[in-house]
């Protein structure tokens, strides 16, 4: 672990190298090396300044989570960053990849900031239910002021290089070779006398009287059930309001809280499931893939217009089918419209919405799906439906096409028996809204292939999904836990209760919606059509 953190002598400038595979995350031996070799280039006569860098894919992109759990370690990292912070030389943080949480917070530690185009910074912690814990809350207010900091913290996502650059948190954008950036901007630091930069130094701009109840008012309903975005709020209050040593104090009390609050267990729990659930036991590392560079889904209704917008989305063109015009091309505008609500809230340009729409091709045969590398069915939750569209798929599809199915109950192992190649049928389970939800049921029936299903969870990454491999079994896995909740809703209502009392609850719990909610969202007709499927099976 001491070979984590390096020092060479690059001419007049040291370079302190971090080389701690696969991103770099700020465990113990990196920490330790990085103060044992800063220590090293203050010592050092020949440099005149120091450059901080990440040698392979990133800057230092985060704690170690292989630490998570376990006793903590010196030194810590608020501790490391101090030190850079008080160095009598010059220090250049050089960022590419992503510089996230703790990241961004070795950085902020350092006079001046350096990035490639390509590098994102962030302080993410949010998503884990805690906050910035080494001073990103303190730091960064005083370089960008109260109001940006906020937005980074409490919305916990990354911005690019480029924006990085517009609100001060990166001093220098570089294209090309990031060292030698590095070290022109530091020697051009260097010959200019440039000052040290201490942010801890800077004083805070607050850029209106009530920002901070205004802004805890703004996510008040969207972050109803969390404990850290208000937090987060709170830590970045005491930023403005106290000298920066109390300022800290108050981030570690309020780190503290969370880091043993039931929500944030939670919020770590979802983490490391949603990395757990990529890896699929049994199915062998370097299983092969098939090239997925063209899509088809057959239905244009809400769930399969909002299928063929995560392809669109992902760049990969995508055909869609409807057996009537008027359907298609109500389907059609509703993706655009969507699309164009989106861009009026400033999330996307109106370039980008042409571009999606232009790879959006619809149709009315089936003959215009034979060259596509995946169709995944979206009609209704009927048997004789599905058996129709798969046995057309079957006539029409090439050889080597997967063959997917959209179903939340159906037995998707009758339905690959509908086709000659049930090794290329899968279910791809989608959530309603299509384009907004991130859970995707990958269904693997009996003779589904290896390769299909290495290919559907590859793909569920590519389109922006957390994709899980489940089995065959009614309502798999997500939809066996609903089905049981709406049945007590439903008893509740026969009880006396009305259904918005009942929604009300999980609401105020936490959900975004109720049970009664979601099925009108969802569309009273699927529920039907499962039950009628249901009775037919076991009359």
């Amino acid at each position: 672990m001491s070979e984590v953190v390096s020092y060479r002598l690059e001419g007049d400038i040291g370079v302190i190298g971090v080389d701690y595979p696969p991103v770099n995350a700020l465990g113990q031996g990196v920490r330790e090396g990085l103060v044992n070799c800063l220590r090293q280039g203050l010592e050092d006569d020949q440099a005149k300044a120091l450059v901080v860098i990440g040698e392979g894919r990133t800057f230092p992109a985060g704690a170690d989570i292989r630490e998570f759990g376990k006793p903590p370690a010196g030194p810590a990292l608020p501790d490391v960053i101090n030190e850079y912070e008080s160095s009598d030389k010059l220090v250049i943080a050089a960022i590419h990849g992503t510089a996230l949480g703790g990241g961004l917070e070795v950085a902020l530690g350092c006079d001046y900031r350096v990035a490639l185009e390509s590098a994102k910074v962030g302080l993410p912690e949010v998503k884990l239910g805690l906050l910035p814990g080494a001073g990103g809350t303190q730091r960064l207010p005083r370089l960008v002021g109260a109001k940006a900091a906020l937005d980074m913290i409490v919305g916990g996502n990354p911005v690019k290089a480029k924006d990085a650059y517009k609100v001060g948190i990166v001093d220098e954008v570089v294209g090309g070779d990031l060292l030698e950036g590095a070290l022109a901007y530091a020697r051009k630091l260097v010959a200019e006398n440039a000052p040290l930069r201490k942010i801890r130094d800077l004083d805070v701009k607050k850029e209106e009287a009530d920002l901070f109840t205004n802004y805890e008012k703004s996510i008040a309903r969207k972050q109803r059930g969390f404990k850290a975005p208000f937090h987060c709020i709170k830590a970045v209050q005491a930023a403005v309001e106290l000298p920066f040593e109390d300022g800290m104090k108050r981030e570690r009390e309020l780190f503290a809280e969370l880091l043993v609050s039931p929500e944030s267990r939670a919020q770590r729990h979802v983490f490391f499931a949603e990395r757990e659930v990529a890896k699929v036991p049994g199915l062998p590392k370097d299983t092969a893939k098939r090239d997925v560079k063209s899509a088809a889904i057959i239905g244009a209704g809400t769930m399969g217009g909002g299928i063929a917008m995560n392809f669109a989305n992902a760049g990969i063109p995508v055909k869609i089918l409807e057996v009537k015009e008027d359907a298609l091309e109500r389907g059609i505008a509703v993706i655009r419209k969507n699309y164009e609500n989106t861009a009026k809230k400033g999330r996307i340009t109106q370039e980008q919405v042409e571009q999606r729409m232009a790879l959006i091709r619809p149709t009315l045969s089936y003959d215009d799906l034979g060259d596509v590398d995946l169709v995944i069915e979206a009609v209704f939750e009927n048997m004789d439906v599905k058996k129709a569209v798969f046995t057309e798929l079957d006539r029409v599809c090439k050889p080597g096409a997967i063959l997917a199915t959209n179903t939340s109950t159906l037995d998707v192992n009758r339905i690959a028996s509908f086709t000659q190649r049930p090794e290329d049928v899968v279910g791809m389970h989608f959530f309603s809204p299509a384009n907004v939800m991130k859970l995707l049921e990958n269904v693997r029936g009996e003779k589904t292939s290896d390769e299909v299903v290495a290919t559907v969870m590859d793909l569920s990454r590519r389109i922006g999904k957390v994709g899980v491999l489940v089995g065959v079994c009614h309502g798999f896995v997500g939809n066996r836990m609903l089905h049981k909740r709406q049945a007590e809703a439903v008893q509740l209502v026969n009880e006396g209760a009305n259904p918005a009392q009942v929604d009300k609850v999980l609401f105020d719990l936490g959900f975004p919606m109720g049970p009664f909610a979601m099925s009108d969202l969802a569309g009273m007709d699927v529920g039907y059509r499962i039950r009628e499927e249901l009775r037919k099976e076991d009359p």
